[in-house]
């Protein structure tokens, strides 16, 4: 696949990115060069390879799920610029 001109323009738009005309022949070769990455990421042999979230092997800490300081509203509700019934207040924001 390869980005042109007026396919650069175009992404331009839709990313709401101004870009001179004389900047996009540049903005194209960019997009071609990170579209050849992506393609020889594609040719890496990954089956049996589990996915991963990180490149070290971690675990969360855990501790036991007990309510600590509860029974707190009013203390928390105090800081809140509108509170109303025991709940914070907000503005609607959807008709």
């Amino acid at each position: 696949m390869s980005i042109d001109k007026d396919t650069a323009r175009k992404v331009a738009h839709l990313a709401r990115i101004r870009v001179e005309d004389d900047a996009l022949p540049a903005l194209a070769d960019e997009f071609n060069r990170i579209l050849g990455f992506i393609e020889q990421l594609n040719e890496v042999n990954v089956d049996g390879i589990e996915p991963m979230t990180s490149v070290t092997p971690q675990r969360l800490k855990r501790r036991e799920d007990v309510v600590t300081e509860g029974d707190q509203a009013d203390k928390i509700l105090s800081n809140a610029p509108d509170a109303r019934e025991g709940f914070f207040a907000v503005p609607k924001v959807v008709e």
